[in-house]
């Protein structure tokens, strides 16, 4: 591994673990410490939406024109660790809110900044790049076994001493480093310098002419309702395990992560060997699936099929979303590839789970009786939606051939 490589790998590590070392489990600490509802705790998650709907104004009227993109990476991070340690003093949830959105629409563009000065720094990103991302992923599995083993703040009785406050005090230091760390990091000179703005292409707005495929819009709309019920997981599955006495839960949680890793390597065969409406629809089909298992694993605790269900998430994100970018990259070509990617994540990151969230929040509110919530139909209504939606899928959509290039 070279020196640059290297360093890049370090910044992937850090951005990732300091996402997944509150994030996942803001749930149980909004509910613990600012005994939250759900709505309140879909309005938390929701701004990791308004952050993705903000942040193509941030790149595209900011890093893309005036400032080297690792001096914004390390500005934003700065900023961050000032936010989360105020997110970590926050005494009410009216006091944290303000925080976590501020927190979100300064994150979100460093998703996009990691990116740019990853692919702009290597010599050869179409190999190379993977091999730094998955630093990424190692540093999000990281996080959760720091949280559950390392430090136990997950545990029941350090949860009731409010013990995952604590998170956001670790993201801010890592937050911290990661923005002096930024500075050190190879220039990364704006790549529209002097160029006009433009609002249409900041939203990937070029890419609509897409939409008048009819199969790329069958897709397209069932990306969006698929976020729906992709929603109540980063919303509830951390809250759910620890209310229903699952030890270490976070660190559990991760091997969602783990799982990741082993489907990417079987993407490429899967499409090459079943085709595109196959692998989608698998993709679906295990939303539907793994909400089922969380419903009838919950009750009683069955630690068996809460596992497969954590485990599915390999197949819920590489099968539907990796192969989704990977379609979306086939149909757009190379004129309008990062305005579709642009487009795509707009409406599912943005719009998608930024409905989800709301509607995760108002359906646990709804089964929520004496403090406790009755999760058997908390999870039975997101399994319902992720299969309807997998069955109009099936029928409206054409299978097509597409050209596979590994890229993701």
């Amino acid at each position: 591994m070279g020196a640059i490589t290297a360093r890049l790998s370090v910044m992937m590590f850090l951005q990732f673990f300091i996402w997944g070392c509150w994030f996942v489990t803001m749930g149980s600490f909004l509910a613990a410490n600012f005994q939250a509802t759900g709505a309140q705790t879909g309005l938390a998650y929701s701004t990791q939406s308004w952050g993705a709907i903000i942040a193509p104004f941030v790149i595209g009227l900011i890093a893309d024109r005036y400032f080297n993109a690792e001096r914004i990476l390390g500005i934003l991070h700065l900023l961050g660790a000032l936010l989360m340690y105020l997110m970590f003093r926050s005494e009410n949830f009216a006091q944290f809110y303000p925080y976590v959105l501020a927190y979100m629409i300064a994150y979100m563009p460093t998703l996009a900044l990691v990116n740019s000065v990853s692919f702009r720094q290597l010599s050869d990103p179409s190999p190379q790049s993977p091999f730094v991302r998955v630093w990424g992923t190692f540093g999000w599995i990281v996080a959760g076994l720091v949280i559950s083993y390392g430090f136990h703040w997950d545990a029941p009785a350090a949860q009731a001493e409010g013990a995952l406050r604590n998170t956001f005090m670790l993201g801010a230091v890592m937050s911290a480093l990661l923005g002096i760390f930024s500075f050190t990091l190879p220039s990364t000179p704006p790549t529209a310098r002097g160029g006009q703005f433009s609002l249409r292409a900041a939203l990937g707005l070029d890419a609509l002419k897409l939409l008048r495929d009819r199969n790329y819009l069958v897709f397209f709309i069932s990306s969006v309702l698929i976020c729906i019920p992709l929603a109540f997981y980063y919303q509830n599955a951390n809250l759910f395990l620890t209310e229903i006495g699952t030890e270490n839960a976070t660190g559990k949680m991760t091997i969602g992560q783990i799982s990741e890793f082993g489907f990417m390597l079987l993407l490429p065969v899967f499409l090459l060997r079943f085709g595109i409406k196959t692998t989608l629809i698998v993709g679906m089909l295990a939303w539907a699936v793994r909400y089922v298992l969380f419903a009838y694993g919950g009750p009683d605790n069955v630690t068996a099929l809460l596992l497969i269900g954590i485990a599915l998430h390999g197949i819920c994100y590489d099968f539907f979303f990796v192969s989704g970018q990977i379609y979306t990259d086939s149909k757009a070509g190379e004129h309008y590839r990062s305005a579709a990617q642009g487009m795509i994540t707009l409406a599912t990151y943005g719009v998608g789970m930024l409905i989800g969230f709301s509607v995760a929040g108002a359906i646990s509110d709804r089964f929520l009786a004496n403090g406790v919530h009755d999760w058997f139909h908390i999870w039975i209504y997101p399994a319902g939606f992720a299969a309807v939606v997998m069955v109009l899928f099936a029928l409206l959509f054409r299978n097509e051939k597409i050209s596979y290039s590994g890229r993701s």
